[in-house]
């Protein structure tokens, strides 16, 4: 038995030391050109991946109010809890502000992509390329950023300006902040006293010294 058990663990230890051979196990294909072009949807900041194609906000308008305003209202203002679209100028230095694509987002590619790859609501990706140039250009209007005879098309998508496309800066949390957090834990001669010196004032999450009592 001995023998045997020897024989196991030897076959064993050539299997671990043997490193896992990579190459065609024979499942499945190579994907199609149409099937990676049917994922390959974004749209970057500086216009690359958006198709050819154009719509207005005239034609926007109504196909938003078919798809868009159930949930984000015949003008973009939102409806209940659904996002507004539009609205919220001068509030992002407010304790609540309204980020909304005319007050807060920075790149008009984010709306024509997510447009494209997610809405409307329950039949994601039924628009065609002109009914989303349209519903943007819409959005836009809807923000009071583009006449209401503006035509938005791939030729003209980039002399769109966005009204906070400064509003942005480079995360450098990475070299800023994480080295203040990582020191080493202090063990001894450490500080006796903690008092709170600043409270998180729109989260609420501070406790009460009453509350913590």
């Amino acid at each position: 038995m001995s023998k045997f058990r020897n024989l196991s663990a030897a076959a064993l230890l050539l299997t671990l030391a043997v490193p896992a051979q990579a190459g065609d196990f024979g499942l499945g294909r190579p994907a199609l050109l149409e099937e990676i072009a049917a994922w390959d949807l974004d749209v970057a900041p500086d216009g690359k991946g958006l198709p050819e194609g154009s719509g207005s906000v005239e034609d926007g308008e109504e196909i938003f109010s078919a798809n868009c305003a159930i949930c984000h209202g015949e003008f973009a203002e939102g409806v209940d809890n659904y996002p507004k679209l539009a609205g919220g100028e001068d509030t992002l230095d407010r304790d609540d502000p309204v980020k909304t694509v005319g007050s807060y987002w920075p790149y008009l590619s984010t709306v024509w992509d997510y447009v494209h790859r997610s809405m409307p609501f329950g039949a994601a990706q039924v628009l065609t390329v002109d009914e989303v140039y349209a519903i943007t250009a819409y959005i836009l209007y809807s923000n009071y950023l583009v006449e209401d005879d503006f035509v938005l098309s791939n030729e003209n998508f980039l002399e769109v300006a966005m009204p906070n496309a400064d509003g942005f800066i480079v995360d450098d949390r990475e070299t800023t902040e994480l080295p203040l957090f990582s020191q080493p834990p202090c063990m001894t001669d450490c500080k006796q006293n903690v008092e709170i010196t600043m409270r998180a004032a729109v989260l609420d999450v501070t406790p009460d010294e009453a509350a913590a009592n």
